[in-house]
Parts: structure tokens; C-alpha cells; sequence
């Protein structure tokens, strides 16, 4: 999916790997990925790679890289530092003598902090520090800088949030992944804080998913910020005025209700979205074939269990009695908790959400 999503964005995809695409292009490429992307974690840039099995080596390397690139006199600097299979095993002191690195070319002390490995909860608040991604390797030193700041998920709309809140990354992945053509009606009955319904309203709207927020890349040095104004214009001079089609989002939970609705208004997109409170049997569904895309309870984080193969079932039987010819794709942690749908799913991707393993699984309900 991110390598068609950089190849509509207007850039050569290169190698893909486990953790990601890779890509060379210019700073402007750089600025637009983060600004269009929609199921990027963030866009990290490759500053240097040596070999080190040595602190000294470490040490005369870290020297010679161009970290005024990424940051300015004064500036904090956080050290992400991850080393496997190498005899430099220790994060903290790798991170020690970077930072000796970085205080040796701008002269004077940086205030330095050394990040954890990052989780579902990793906040990376925007702030002034600039954050260097290191990794060893087979005794090999990979040195990124971090474009994003923040991780890409957040948009800036999601202020208010249900339980268990579906990351935006995750919500417009599985849009994708469901085939959905952003010209249908589209429907999510378990919407929590409306993530899926917001998402579904700024791909329709063709709404660049990062123009409202922040990135680490406007405090580099080399940051033309005339230039940066102008393409935040035309992203959004190029936004259609309403989706153009019916997108539901329902749930029998009062508060996750007015948590979409207030989300979905600081997106903007409050008049693309029709909200309900409504329970999965009296979901509203548009008359004609479209998707049904949510994100239901896995019983492992809310507590829930037994009780929630009454709930799959439910879903499966409003797919199969109110939207003949629909497509339905969800989130499962549990095939059996899936098989209760009585449709034929075909799994799309694998990932975790907060940590639990789920695949996306897609089937279509028959027309009648």
C-alpha cells in the first residue's frame, strides 16, 4: 500500500522491507510524502552509514557527520538507539558518544535525551528536539534523522477519543486494503471516535491527511518556509468541497458519538459524516452497495470475551439481511470470533493495533 501511495504522490518507490519503503528524492519530495502520506508512521532520512566495532571508531565517524543538516545551535537533540549482533551493545553509551559528536560541532553542551523503543503509546509530542534514529547492526551504523516529528497518525483532529482509539494510519490502511474506490457509500457500525468515517471523509475529499500540523522538517536549516506556505495552499486549494457521497458512522455509545462528532468537525469534515447513536441492528445503511469497514472489540483488550461472539454474529446477520452486495472488512484477533460473521472472509494484511495481533479480513455479503 505505501509503495502505491508514494508512486500517486509522485515518487519512485525504491527497496521495501519489513519496516518500510525506502526512496531517493529531493527535500520537496520529502516535505510531500509527510504531508500526503496516509499509512506512513513517519519519513526518516538516511544521514550516514559506517562501519563500528570500536567506541573510537564510533566516535572519529560520529564526528565527520553533517548533523548541522538536521538542526541548529541551542537545539535538543533525542537518540533513538537500537544495536543487535553487534559488538557495540550498549544503546545508552552509543548514544553518549553521538552526543559528544554532535557538542564537538556546535561548540557548546546540547541538551540530549536518549528515547525509548517506541510503542503504541509513544507520544513523540512535538517539541524543539530534534529526533536521530541509530541503529547497529552487524557492526554497522546506521544514522537517520527524523522528518516527521510527531508520529504521522496524528493528524491534530483526534482530540477526543473512545476506548481503545484505532491509530489514523491504521484506519486509512484499512480502507485501502478493503479495495474501497472513495466514490461508495461507506458505513462503519462500531465508529468509536470516528476514525474510519474522518478517514473515508478526507480520502474522498482528497484532503492532504497532514495539513493541519507540524513537522520536524520545518526546523532544519535548509526548511524554506515561503516555499512550504505555498504547498500547504495548493494541497488545500486542491480538496473538493464535500465528499460527494454517504459516509455513516454509529455507535450504541452516547460518548463515543459526541467524541466523532467533535473529531470529525476539527478534520474538517463535519458535513461529509452523518453520526448516529444507533445499536449494530439499527445501523443506517445507504440504499445502494457499498462497505461496511470497522474495527469491533477483540475481547483481549476491553475485557470482553464470550459475550462478544452475540456481537459478530449480529454484525454478520445486519451485513447479510440489510447490505446485499456490500463489502465488509474488519480487524479480527480471533478467527473464531470471525467465523460468527457466516461470510467468507479473505485475509488482506497482517499487523498489530496496540500491540494485538490482527489481520484485515474482507468478504462480500451476497446480492439478493
Amino acid at each position: 500500500m505505501l509503495v502505491r501511495e508514494l508512486e500517486e504522490i509522485g515518487v519512485k518507490p525504491g527497496a521495501t522491507t519489513s519496516g518500510g519503503v525506502s526512496f531517493d528524492g529531493s527535500l520537496n519530495q520529502l516535505r510531500l510524502v509527510n504531508l500526503w502520506s496516509r499509512v506512513a508512521n513517519r519519513v526518516l532520512v538516511r544521514v550516514d552509514e559506517f562501519h563500528a566495532n570500536s567506541f573510537h571508531e564510533l566516535e572519529r565517524r560520529a564526528k565527520r557527520v553533517g548533523w548541522k543538516r538536521f538542526m541548529t545551535a541551542g537545539q535538543p537533540v533525542r537518540f533513538r538507539v537500537t544495536c543487535r549482533k553487534s559488538r557495540l551493545y550498549h544503546s545508552d553509551a552509543v548514544a553518549q558518544r553521538l552526543a559528544a559528536a554532535v557538542n564537538g560541532q556546535f561548540g557548546g553542551s546540547v541538551a540530549v535525551t536518549i528515547a525509548g523503543v517506541e510503542t503504541d503509546d509513544d507520544v513523540d509530542a512535538v517539541s524543539s528536539a530534534q529526533l536521530f534514529v541509530i541503529r547497529l547492526m552487524n557492526d554497522v551504523c546506521t544514522i537517520s534523522a527524523d522528518s516527521s516529528g510527531e508520529l504521522l497518525h496524528r493528524r491534530g483532529y483526534r482530540q477526543a477519543v473512545a476506548k481503545a482509539p484505532l491509530r489514523e494510519t491504521l484506519a486509512a490502511g484499512m480502507l485501502i486494503g478493503s479495495g474501497w474506490n472513495r466514490e461508495s457509500p461507506l458505513g462503519d457500525p462500531m465508529c468509536g471516535s470516528g476514525t474510519i468515517p474522518i478517514e473515508a471523509a478526507l480520502m474522498a475529499r482528497r484532503m492532504a491527511p497532514g495539513v493541519g500540523r507540524q513537522f520536524a522538517f520545518e526546523r532544519w536549516p535548509s526548511h524554506d518556509a515561503e516555499a512550504w506556505r505555498k504547498t500547504i495552499d495548493r494541497a488545500r486549494d486542491s480538496a473538493l468541497p464535500a465528499a460527494g457521497i454517504p459516509i455513516f458512522g454509529s455507535d450504541r455509545d452516547k460518548g463515543a458519538i459526541a467524541a466523532s462528532v467533535s473529531n470529525a468537525e476539527r478534520a474538517g469534515v463535519g458535513t461529509d459524516i452523518e453520526f448516529s447513536v444507533s445499536a449494530i441492528s439499527d445501523a443506517p445503511i445507504p440504499g445502494e452497495p457499498g462497505w461496511m469497514v470497522t474495527n469491533p472489540p477483540y475481547g483481549l483488550r476491553l475485557g470482553e470475551s464470550g459475550s462478544l461472539k452475540n456481537l459478530y454474529s449480529q454484525l454478520g446477520k445486519v451485513a447479510r439481511s440489510r447490505a446485499p452486495g456490500y463489502r465488509v472488512a474488519m480487524l479480527s484477533a480471533d478467527k473464531a470470533l470471525e467465523g460468527q460473521l457466516k461470510l467468507e472472509m479473505t485475509e488482506v494484511f497482517k499487523t498489530k493495533n496496540g500491540g494485538i495481533p490482527v489481520r484485515l479480513v474482507v468478504g462480500m455479503v451476497a446480492s439478493k
